[in-house]
């Protein structure tokens, strides 16, 4: 191995193969190979300007062994004379990757399986890899983050992840340990993470080079803010977005609409957003109203406004070869190419293509369109729906962007389509301030999306208890992620019955969970669909597509909308809460929704507790997650806690057992 220290970087060079590995902001590394002539000018998520102190930089090499190290204040690489590296926070040992070859950790012959920690397939004809890196795996270890994952795993050791986004699956490659170090795959290609027993092995499908940051911290709190010092944090959220949030499958026609938002008004209930969903549009890709149903956007909305609501308006990546703008946008190359095969891409109510938002150009025309048709109207959000984007079948192999190889850059899609609009709006911005700050609804993301004002949510998902579980996992691995504006369809999506006691207990616990949550939002695709459609003579417009039932805090019985009632007016008691929790989001990168290690590292039960969680540093939340349960154990880390529904005081280091009807959530607060 031959090294080098070229201006604090530590560069090694062994057969093929160039490394470097170099200081990127307080404890923090960026480690990147190939095997090509020279490294790309990607800097994929590492998009933020950071400072490197050099005073605490130092590359040592020691030609006798060889051998080299790198040290950037508390984090170290040592790399052997196989470049096999090996990180150490302060002294200890964090991470070290995996080389069985004939020369070993200290250039000693140790097996023959010539399985090595950097392999670089070479795909045919291209000048893509396919790339698998390996990691020793560290026995009680345990390990978080990575984004959402329909799974009830917290601690992710032992899993499996793809590295791909679909309905409900958003990857957000960055890994926290237990052991004190963070680690961001900086790679948007498809593949896969293992996180095994006995190795952990990161595979991209087609990729010119290995590329990641690793940081170490004392705390997790200490990790995510070095982790989200490079990538970028969220905004601060409006406070007028934190009450109400009413949605449904569907709103149909402008009048529905204003009928909602009346009777709230009527019944006193203040409506902070109210959301129209898709198929307001006569195609996809036309992205208009659907002028028989929607007769005057503008009058609406100037309605809603005056009585203090946003509006929030759908708009999909898709492009139905029927739309206006089909033929046009085909010509010009903005939309995304199959390399064989048909040309179609998504099939859902149409033969549809998808915006190629790789191509800035794509993104501008998409823009201008939404910026006429809705933005003028007054819309403050969009709601950027299918934004993996969804599509018929996900044969990544087929698809291209004029970015590459879908293979090699999908999971940047859906922070590309955020920023599609995060840019055109902050530019609207800046000509009128009085306009909303920049906030949209999105089902997708990567790392990064957070600083373009992406709210992400949990996806379609099943209306089941086990699904719920699901989310507030998920909701913490996206906050260790770096994701903090995160949120979910209260209820679920998909197969909620409204006429069963079973669906609205399960609508109730959700809804409760959803109080101490970043965002409050009614929305869901209910059942039974014998709704009666609008136009049953064209295939075409608002009015052909099905809807659900009916999804308003008053559509489930007097009953159950008292509950709502008293827990509405609980989230309102909260906003300046949730204002100072968005606050530190934007400052050092906090969750909102945080697991209890995040505020208790020090306590080891807190790693081990996967049903409760952390609102912030001061309400303990212990939701519901089974059907006619009215107690349930609750494990309070040390200090005194304050029972909110009783005002009880415990003391903590213990687990109580404590009572749960179904109008309350066990919650506590950290005194």
């Amino acid at each position: 191995m031959i090294f080098e220290n070229k201006d604090g970087a530590l560069i090694a060079k062994r057969q093929y193969e160039t490394l470097r590995i170099e200081p990127w902001g307080k404890d923090s590394l960026r480690v990147r190979a190939t095997k090509n002539g020279s490294f790309t000018d990607k800097d994929w998520a590492l998009t933020e300007k950071v400072s490197n102190n050099a005073a605490d930089i130092k590359v040592r090499i020691n030609e006798e062994e060889p051998s080299a190290d790198i040290t950037n204040g508390r984090i170290r690489a040592h790399v052997n004379g196989a470049g096999v590296i090996t990180y150490y926070r302060d002294d200890m040992k964090i991470l070290r990757e995996y080389y069985s070859n004939y020369y070993g950790t200290e250039n000693k012959c140790t097996s023959a399986l010539k399985k090595v920690n950097r392999e670089f397939s070479a795909i045919l004809g291209a000048s893509e890899y396919k790339l698998t890196v390996r990691f020793e795996s560290n026995d009680g270890e345990k390990l978080y983050g990575m984004g959402q994952y329909q799974q009830p795993y917290l601690d992710i050791k032992g899993c499996t992840l793809e590295l791909a986004h679909k309905n409900s699956q958003t990857s957000i490659p960055f890994v926290l340990s237990s052991l004190g170090y963070g680690m961001l795959w900086n790679n948007p290609a498809v593949g896969n993470a293992t996180f095994g027993k006995n190795m952990t092995e990161w595979v991209a499908l087609s990729t010119r080079q290995m590329d990641y940051f690793i940081t170490v911290g004392s705390t997790p709190k200490d990790i995510v803010e070095n982790y989200t010092r490079a990538v970028g944090r969220a905004p601060v959220m409006a406070s007028d977005l934190l009450g109400l949030w009413q949605c449904k499958l569907r709103y149909r026609t402008q009048e529905e609409v204003l009928s909602v938002a009346r009777k709230y008004k009527e019944l006193g209930i203040h409506l902070d957003v109210i959301v129209i969903d898709f198929f307001h549009w006569t195609r996809q890709g036309d992205w208009q109203f659907d002028k028989t149903y929607w007769p005057d956007p503008k009058a609406m909305i100037d309605e809603l406004h005056a009585n203090g609501t946003k509006v929030v308006v759908s708009v999909w990546p898709s492009v139905d070869r029927k739309s206006i703008h089909f033929e046009e946008m085909y010509d010009r190359g903005y939309l995304t190419r199959t390399d064989r095969g048909s040309i179609q891409t998504y099939d859902f109510q149409g033969d549809c293509l998808l915006i190629d938002v790789t191509n800035p150009e794509a993104r501008q025309y998409v823009w201008d369109i939404c910026k006429k048709n809705y933005f003028d109207y007054g819309i403050d959000i969009f709601w950027l729906d299918n934004s993996e984007p969804d599509m018929a079948v996900y044969d990544f192999d087929i698809d291209r962007y004029a970015m590459g190889p879908a293979l090699s850059c999908s999971n940047i899609y859906p922070l590309l389509y955020t920023k599609t609009f995060y840019d055109g709006e902050s530019e609207e911005l800046k000509k009128d301030p009085s306009r909303h700050p920049v906030t949209n609804l999105v089902r997708s993301g990567w790392v990064g999306s957070q600083k373009y004002g992406a709210l992400l949510w949990s996806g379609d998902i099943q209306s089941t208890f086990e699904s719920l579980h699901n989310s507030i996992i998920a909701g913490l691995n996206m906050g260790i992620a770096g994701i903090p504006w995160w949120t979910t369809d209260i209820g679920g999506f998909m197969n909620g019955d409204v006429r069963t006691p079973e669906f609205k207990q399960l609508l109730i616990r959700w809804y409760e969970w959803a109080v101490y949550g970043p965002i409050l939002r009614m929305h869901g695709d209910r059942d039974p669909h014998d709704v009666p459609v609008l136009d049953s003579e064209h295939d075409w417009g608002g009015g052909y597509l099905f809807t659900g039932r009916d999804n308003e805090l008053w559509s489930y019985g007097e009953d159950n909308f008292k509950i709502m009632k008293k827990f509405l007016d609980k989230r309102l008691e909260l906003k300046p809460y949730l204002e100072k929790l968005y606050k530190e989001a934007h400052e050092n990168g906090s969750p909102v929704l945080r697991t209890l290690f995040y505020e208790f590292p020090e306590d080891e039960k807190c790693w081990e507790v996967e049903d409760e969680y952390m609102f912030g540093d001061k309400y303990l939340v212990a939701p519901i997650f089974t059907i006619d349960t009215f107690s349930r154990k609750v494990y309070l880390p040390e200090g005194t806690w304050q029972e909110d529904e009783t005002g009880k005081t415990y003391t903590g280091g213990t687990t109580i057992e404590v009572e749960a009807p179904i109008d309350v959530i066990p919650v506590f607060i950290r005194k």
